[in-house]
């Protein structure tokens, strides 16, 4: 008994810190800006604050609905359509919700002495066991000095010197057919996710400029890019200094 009423107090401060977070950093409105609109009669933030509260409770949507305490008012049907959505534009919603704590919090607590910078790097992301994931490919890991099946993930951070916050990232597939185990669905060209596709498809040098921009757009501070020497192409720096 004593375990239940633990369980139920820890669910209540977790509940009760998120929907503070979404109301300092104004997630629904940064939603909205991303293109997340509810397709039905549930709200986007709704879903979205409910995937965000599995994270911090460490639980799993089908555990939930395994054990009878899936209590919310949607189906599982309703938070797949939202997250195979293929208009929303994550990589705005990660870079603006970045910008608006920057801006919110961090930045009060440094001095304009501070030096902010931006940070990209990139790290293998197999799935090995993976058979049916679009775009997967054969990818040379250069640690390991062996091809593995997965993706590059390349990832751009934030930091100030002391506080590191990640901001945007895309999965890189191979740009060699040969390569691609499964290629990418037919989409509507209008659509944020035909776009993400080919980016996904895109030099890591190209895609490093397209996160570094996006981070630009939402207003992040930065007076300097730190990356690894692979990505010093001189066409690269230009680009970078002119962004």
């Amino acid at each position: 008994m004593k375990s239940i009423t633990q369980n139920y107090v820890d669910d209540k401060n977790v509940n009760s810190s998120i929907i503070n977070f979404f109301k300092i950093y104004k997630v629904t409105s940064i939603l909205k800006s991303s293109n997340a609109y509810k397709q039905k009669g549930i709200p986007v933030a709704a879903l979205f604050q409910y995937l965000f509260t599995l994270i911090f409770l460490n639980r799993s949507m089908y555990m939930s609905i395994l054990t009878g305490k899936h209590t919310v008012e949607f189906a599982k049907n309703t938070i797949y359509r939202f997250l195979n959505s293929i208009s929303i534009n994550w990589m705005r919603f990660t870079s603006l919700l970045s910008a608006k704590i920057v801006s919110t919090t961090i930045e009060k607590l440094t001095n304009d002495d501070r030096v902010n910078v931006l940070i990209i790097d990139d790290t293998m992301f197999e799935r090995n066991s993976s058979k049916k994931v679009e775009l997967l490919s054969k990818i040379y890991d250069h640690a390991k000095k062996s091809y593995k099946y997965g993706f590059r993930l390349l990832t751009l951070g934030w930091s100030d010197g002391n506080t590191f916050l990640p901001v945007n990232s895309c999965l890189l597939s191979s740009e060699n057919v040969k390569n691609r185990v499964v290629d990418s669905k037919s989409l509507d060209k209008r659509t944020a996710g035909y776009s993400r596709r080919c980016l996904a498809q895109t030099k890591a040098t190209s895609v490093m400029l397209e996160l570094t921009d996006q981070a630009k757009s939402a207003g992040l501070p930065a007076s300097y890019v730190l990356f690894d020497t692979w990505f010093c192409f001189p066409a690269s720096i230009i680009q970078i200094n002119r962004s």
